[in-house]
C-alpha cells in the first residue's frame, strides 16, 4: 500500500508563483517515488475575496496529485488573521481525520508550517518543514511571528532549505537542526525554448538587452539594476525587460524609482502573465540580471540557466552558491551599484564572453539541477523521516480514569 503524504502550500499551479512552481514539480517527483500525494492549499488572502461566504473546501485530481482547496468562512467584514487560520487547521484536521496521512510536509514556515506542525505533533505523524527564502530572511523579524517560526523549526522532523545561507541562519535561531535539517537546491525540468511563440512586446527590445524575471519587490535589488542600467544607457543603447509585475504593495514606490531613474522610455514591463508567456521572452535577453538582496533559490534563475544566457546575480543564497565567478556567470556583491554596471558593462562589450557564460551555464542546470538530482535528495530524506519512530498517543477514557 502507498505511503499517503499531504503537503501545505500557500499556492499551488493555475496560482501564480515560485513556491507554487516548485510544490507542484517537487510532488511529481515523489508521485514517481512510489507515494500518493494530496496538497493542501490555503492563504490568508483569501480572507480579502469580496462577499461573505461559508466554509468550503473543493478537492480535485490533477493527474495523479490530489488538490485540495481550502476555503475558511468569511463572515465579517473586518475577518481576523487567526480566525480564518484557526479554520485551515479544522479544514486540514478534518482531511487527515478522512485519508489518514502518514506524513505531513509543509512549505513556508509562516502560516503553513505552524498549522502543519501543530496537528502533526498532535496526531503523532512525522513532518517536513521546507522554508523557502522570505519566512527566515523577513518575517523572522516580525515579533509576532517570531515565536512561531522558532517553534516549528524546532518541533519539525525535518527541516529543508534551498540554500547553506537558509541553512546557517536556520541553525542560529535553532540549534539542534544541524542534525535534523539539509540543504539543496531546485531542480529545472529541460525546456524547448524554440516552441514557445514570439513574445507581445517582442517589437520594443531595442538595443542591448538586460532581462529579469519575477515579481519584483523589496527583496530583488531592482533599484541598484535601475542605477546600472542608466549608467550604461550613456554608453550604449539598450532596453531594460521585466517580465513580471511589482509587488502590489510597493507598486507606487517602484514606478517612482523608474521615473526618476532617467531611464523610463527604455523600460519594459510586461505585467504578470503565465510561465510559457514569460518563458519565450528569455530568448530576447542578451543579459539576465538577478541582483537579489536575499532570494532563496529562484526558478526565474534555473530557466535563464536553461536558456542559455549570460548571467549577473549577486553572492547571496542559492544565487551565489550556483553561480561560479567568471565560469558560469558573473558574481557581484549586494547592493554594490558599481559592481553591477561593471559586470554588465564587461558582458555588453563581449557577446563571446555572453555565449561562454550562458552555455556554462546550461551545463551547470542539466547536470547539477536536473529532477532527477533534486529526487534523490527528497527521497532520502522522506525514507528517514518515515522510518522514524513517533511518539504513541493514547486516547483518554473513562476506563482509564477509574483506575
Amino acid at each position: 500500500m502507498k505511503q499517503r503524504i499531504c503537503i501545505t502550500t500557500l499556492e499551488f499551479p493555475p496560482d501564480l508563483g515560485g513556491v507554487g512552481e516548485s510544490v507542484s514539480r517537487i510532488a511529481q517527483l515523489l508521485t514517481a517515488l512510489g507515494y500518493e500525494v494530496h496538497i493542501a492549499v490555503f492563504h490568508s488572502k483569501h480572507r480579502k475575496a469580496a462577499g461573505l461566504h461559508r466554509t468550503t473546501m473543493h478537492t480535485q485530481y490533477q493527474g495523479e496529485l490530489c488538490v485540495h482547496r481550502l476555503s475558511p468562512a468569511l463572515r465579517s467584514d473586518q475577518p481576523i488573521v487567526q480566525d480564518y487560520l484557526s479554520e485551515a487547521y479544522f479544514q486540514l484536521k478534518q482531511l487527515h481525520e478522512r485519508y489518514r496521512f502518514d506524513l505531513f510536509h509543509a512549505f513556508f514556515v509562516n502560516e503553513t508550517g505552524f498549522l502543519t506542525t501543530l496537528l502533526a505533533k498532535e496526531a503523532a505523524v512525522p513532518v517536513i518543514t521546507s522554508v523557502r527564502g522570505s519566512d527566515l530572511h523577513k518575517h523572522i523579524f516580525s515579533p509576532k511571528q517570531q515565536g512561531q517560526i522558532v517553534w516549528t523549526l524546532s518541533q519539525s522532523d525535518w527541516v529543508t532549505f534551498v540554500s547553506q545561507d537558509l541553512q546557517r541562519r536556520g541553525c542560529v535561531l535553532v540549534p539542534e537542526l544541524q542534525q535534523k535539517s539539509s540543504a539543496f537546491w531546485n531542480s529545472i525540468q529541460p525546456i524547448d525554448f524554440s516552441a514557445l511563440p514570439e513574445p507581445l512586446l517582442a517589437d520594443r527590445l531595442t538595443g542591448l538587452v538586460i532581462g529579469s524575471v519575477g515579481r519584483f519587490r523589496d527583496k530583488k535589488g531592482l533599484e541598484y539594476l535601475l542605477d546600472a542600467c542608466a549608467d550604461l544607457r550613456r554608453e550604449l543603447p539598450l532596453t531594460l525587460l521585466l517580465v513580471g509585475d511589482f509587488a502590489a504593495r510597493e507598486q507606487t514606490y517602484w514606478q517612482q524609482q523608474i521615473a526618476q531613474s532617467e531611464l523610463a522610455d527604455s523600460v519594459v514591463v510586461t505585467g504578470m502573465i503565465d510561465r510559457a508567456q514569460g518563458l519565450a521572452y528569455l530568448p530576447y535577453v542578451d543579459i539576465y540580471a538577478i541582483p537579489s538582496l536575499h532570494d532563496g533559490c529562484p526558478n526565474a534563475l534555473l530557466e535563464a540557466m536553461l536558456a542559455k544566457r549570460a548571467i549577473v546575480g549577486t553572492t547571496v543564497d542559492a544565487i551565489g552558491e550556483i553561480l561560479m565567478h567568471e565560469q558560469n556567470g558573473w558574481v557581484v556583491p549586494p547592493a554594490a551599484t558599481e559592481d553591477l554596471t561593471a559586470a554588465l558593462r564587461q558582458l555588453a562589450q563581449s557577446p563571446e564572453l555572453r555565449s561562454r557564460l550562458g552555455q556554462a551555464a546550461y551545463q551547470t542546470a542539466t547536470r547539477f539541477l536536473s529532477p532527477a538530482v533534486e529526487q534523490a535528495h527528497w527521497g532520502n530524506v522522506y525514507q528517514q523521516v518515515l522510518a522514524s519512530p513517533q511518539p504513541v498517543v493514547e486516547p483518554l477514557s473513562l476506563s482509564a480514569l477509574a483506575l
